[in-house]
């Protein structure tokens, strides 16, 4: 494929040949050979890659129901109502998106007077707690409810991988996924899903072998996993998962760590709070840290940290998007002192601090541009300013996507001969895109030379 009349960093009316799923050649007016596409002056970038996501969670979304917009507890009532009219008694109802100051806590007594008729389960926005009524605990646990099952309330914490057995769930298809994530430009995903074990990286696989999804693929697991020999994923951190509630001792958080060395990989760290950012530090100053460490989120970080982080050599992975999407609430509920510690960006890499951006779909929306708008205004849903000095300018915000999945927040890819074909075309030059930083700008999507999006 050749793609005509495409500006390559900054220099416009350039021609691309593509062969072999790399970049083959880069000049002016290449001699015609096979099929060409017109790019009509827009540029041409090397296609996104998003750090952090879940791609089956994602592709679940689908059919659930989000109720992150309702204001109220007589708006989410009516959502749920809603959902269990259109679905046969017995039915499973998925809700997703809540938080409590839609309608309080949850308890399983409540959810049984919303769907008497019907197993339902609500997912608490931050992706770690399931709500489960009595039709829906009776069905995943019997008459033996496992110790981490809260009968009385119905809560059940980080058991995603326990429920969908009991659930006896198919993994959902993947191929919405994958053109939803094509058509936003994004070319390589990492799945930070600390479930993922040989079956989900099976599926995930074949998903990709099947061209359902198109993405270059890496995946973290919380143990031990093999690759694939062909090459369909690239295994990638060990996930350590922290909740405040109940964070590790320091000696088995180091020897997790030690383990992962052991299969000679780096680890990721689910770091939302402060404490769980101190205890993170502690064990990589005491086991070590390598090149490929990472903290996910990054959700609140002191001041007095970015030193150490930067010291250590971490990389952060950030979601800026959750400064639009959720910044109302942070408002409402962190304490003004520790505002200005919402997911860092501009003072990280000020320090010398990596930083790469990502998504966390579908807890935030899985477009990157989005994720690009919010790290360079840092504005909230209502249009405050959160975090003004954490703003970077729309240059430094699209490189945040532009690392190797391998080496996140290090040197941004490059159109280069010799260099994998994956490839974003936009519909404009890139100044202009830059002062947009808008999705409907992608106008083609190639992944490995082939073309998996194109608008006409």
């Amino acid at each position: 494929m050749i793609l005509r009349d495409v500006e390559v960093e900054g220099h416009g009316g350039l021609d691309v040949r593509l062969e072999d799923g790399r970049i083959a050649e880069i000049g002016h007016r290449l001699a015609a050979r096979g099929e060409e596409l017109d790019g009509a002056g827009g540029a041409l970038i090397p296609g996104l890659a998003d750090h952090h996501i879940h791609l089956f969670a994602l592709a679940a979304q689908a059919a659930s129901i989000d109720v992150a917009a309702a204001a109220n507890p007589a708006g989410f009532a009516e959502l749920v109502t809603r959902a269990a009219c259109a679905r046969p008694a017995g039915a499973w109802l998925r809700i997703t998106g809540y938080h409590e100051r839609i309608a309080g806590e949850l308890t399983r007594e409540r959810l049984d007077q919303l769907a008497p008729a019907h197993r339902l389960r609500v997912q608490h926005q931050t992706g770690a707690l399931w709500v489960l009524n009595s039709l829906a605990l009776a069905s995943v646990c019997g008459d033996d409810a496992p110790d981490f099952v809260e009968g009385g309330s119905g809560r059940i914490w980080r058991q995603d991988a326990w429920l969908r057995t009991r659930i006896r769930e198919e993994p959902p298809p993947l191929g919405v996924v994958g053109r939803e994530l094509a058509a936003h430009g994004v070319t390589a995903v990492t799945d930070a899903s600390v479930t993922t074990d040989a079956d989900a990286a099976a599926r995930l696989a074949a998903a990709v072998r099947a061209g359902e999804l198109p993405q270059r693929l890496t995946l973290m697991s919380g143990g031990a996993l093999e690759k694939a020999d062909d090459g369909a994923y690239a295994v990638g951190p060990v996930k350590v998962l922290l909740d405040d509630h109940a964070l590790p001792d320091l000696d088995d958080f180091i020897s997790r760590i030690r383990a992962a060395r052991l299969w000679n990989r780096p680890v990721a760290v689910h770091c939302v709070t402060a404490a769980e950012l101190a205890l993170t530090l502690a064990a990589f100053d005491a086991a070590g840290a390598r090149r490929g460490d990472r903290i996910e989120h990054g959700g609140l970080i002191p001041a007095g940290a970015i030193e150490q982080l930067k010291a250590l050599g971490l990389a952060v992975i950030t979601q800026s998007a959750f400064i639009h999407e959720r910044g109302d609430r942070y408002v409402a509920d962190v304490p003004e002192a520790e505002q200005q510690d919402l997911y860092r960006c501009g003072s990280l890499q000020d320090s010398g601090v990596a930083v790469a951006g990502s998504s966390d779909a579908p807890y935030a929306s899985p477009d990157p541009w989005a994720g690009m708008r919010a790290a360079t205004t840092r504005q909230t849903l209502g249009g405050l300013v959160l975090g003004a000095r954490e703003r970077i300018s729309p240059e430094a915000a699209l490189a945040l996507y532009l690392g190797r999945p391998s080496d996140p927040g290090g040197a941004a890819r490059r159109l280069a001969v010799g260099e994998p074909a994956d490839l974003c075309l936009l519909r404009v030059p890139l100044r202009a895109a830059l002062a947009e930083l808008r999705c409907e700008l992608v106008r083609a999507t190639l992944l490995r030379g082939e073309l998996g999006h194109l608008v006409a």
